[in-house]
């Protein structure tokens, strides 16, 4: 990932609540790309919340649709993980975490009611994050979780992941699995005290000026860590602006860029349709240009794409069984707009 020179500017043009819904682009070529992609948008995408691009230290584009607005929250649904992510990279810059290969189940034991799965004892942070911790779960090529519902509607989900049940021969085998993801919530609070809601509005939130936000909870009192968070479009374009700065914030270090580098690295085989998994975060190539992207159920991505210092932002509607990915959007309108810029 590339340094970006223009932090303050950055941060300042996503923060500018009377900035434009669309500042100029600097070239004809590139304002009807994205001009056209709007009006894509308007006639193929029914259920489309929002569509913000910013580059550099401009806010290209800034549309709402379907009644939506610059304050209105999104409910991220599945894209809540790359933030959680982010949290772990802000403890771990804080030394709040222990090292990545260490064993975890000493920090989850207490959630037991018997003994857990001997091969727990072979887990660790490390595994949860690139989601190869071998848990029995079952995913489509869709990502559609089998056991999911059965998780939802457990008492107490911190008991029912600590019994689970470990497949030996799936250790260090990529499989998307959302309860890697809540695990990695329970750890933070065992870890900093704080709930991922509070630790977030503390250490990334308030320093990133995000004052609107939403996240549910557990039946055990934890933020839900692979669903659950709720911004703002124009607040989830600046966490991907501090991606792109390698988790520098107005010349104040969030979390370190080699976290950054480290969770968008590609790890897993190629997953069709969704590219290849880092530490929670999704990797893909568009255009022969690489990138990484946050993804929820609905559309819900914040592309972080640093060969072209740009951010990219879509919601949609998520209460939805069937939708349409907005990857398109990417490949014809908006990646040539950046480059002919």
């Amino acid at each position: 990932m590339q340094q970006a020179s223009n932090i303050h500017r950055s941060s300042a043009a996503l923060a500018d609540e009377t900035a434009p819904p669309s500042s100029p682009v600097w070239n004809k070529e590139s304002h009807e790309l994205l001009r056209a992609a709007d009006e894509e948008i308007q006639q193929h995408y029914p259920k489309m919340h929002s569509f913000v691009v910013a580059q550099g230290d401009r806010l290209l584009i800034e549309r709402y649709y379907n009644g939506y607005d610059p304050s209105k929250l999104h409910d991220l649904r599945s894209a809540t993980k790359s933030i959680l992510c982010i949290l772990l990279g802000i403890a771990d810059t804080r030394r709040e975490l222990p090292p990545l290969d260490k064993p975890i189940l000493e920090f989850v034991k207490k959630y037991a009611v018997q003994p857990p799965d001997p091969l727990w004892q072979q887990l660790t942070l490390r595994d949860l994050l690139a989601m190869t911790s071998g848990f029995h779960w079952k995913t489509g090529a869709k990502m559609g979780e089998a056991f999911i519902h059965r998780f939802h509607q457990s008492r107490s989900w911190a008991k029912y992941i600590v019994h689970l049940p470990i497949v030996k021969h799936k250790i260090g085998e990529f499989q998307y699995c959302s309860v890697d993801s809540h695990l990695l919530s329970i750890l933070l609070t065992e870890w900093t005290g704080l709930s991922a809601e509070d630790y977030a509005k503390q250490h990334l939130f308030e320093p990133l000026g995000i004052e609107q936000t939403a996240w549910n909870t557990s039946p055990d009192g934890h933020s839900t860590g692979h669903i659950g968070l709720h911004l703002t479009a124009r607040d989830m374009a600046k966490i991907g602006v501090l991606c792109l700065q390698e988790g520098l914030w107005e010349r104040r270090r969030i979390l370190s860029a080699d976290w950054l580098l480290q969770s968008m690295t590609p790890r897993s085989a190629e997953c069709p349709g969704y590219g290849r998994y880092g530490y929670h975060w999704w990797t893909a190539k568009a255009n022969g240009i690489s990138y990484a992207y946050a993804h929820g159920h609905g559309g819900q991505q914040i592309n972080v794409i640093p060969a072209l210092d740009a951010v990219i932002v879509f919601t949609s509607e998520s209460a939805l069984n069937r939708w349409k990915n907005p990857k398109p959007l990417l490949e014809k309108y908006v990646i040539p707009a950046l480059k002919h810029g």
